[in-house]
């Protein structure tokens, strides 16, 4: 029986660490990416996660999630999110335009 309970217990605890690690954390909030962003640092091909705080279907830039100050993170697609909604994308580009950040993505996750 203890032989049965320490397999049991080693197998559970192996499934867990397997689990943890394939659970990566962003590189980015949408707070930390607009600091890096205004202190000029690039954070193309890096992670982003934020709520999405306002959405603009047909802007000049495509269909717009608008989160943080400033920051419009666009694409062509529709993501079909909800305002409220945390997700998750890589940063394609950034750049300013008229004092906000417009960043084009790929990989969405919800």
């Amino acid at each position: 029986m203890k032989k049965i309970i320490i397999t049991l217990v080693s197998t559970l605890s192996l499934l867990l660490i397997l689990t943890a690690c394939g659970t990566k954390k962003p590189d980015y909030t949408a707070s930390t990416a607009e600091s890096a962003l205004n202190a000029g640092k690039s954070i193309d091909g890096k992670t982003m996660q934020f709520k999405v705080n306002k959405l603009e279907p047909s802007s000049a830039f495509g269909y717009n999630m608008q989160t943080g100050k400033h920051l419009n993170i666009t694409n062509t697609d529709n993501p079909k999110v909800k305002v409220g909604e945390t997700v998750t994308v890589k940063v394609k580009t950034a750049k300013s335009v008229l004092g906000s950040w417009i960043i084009s993505y790929t990989d969405f996750k919800k």
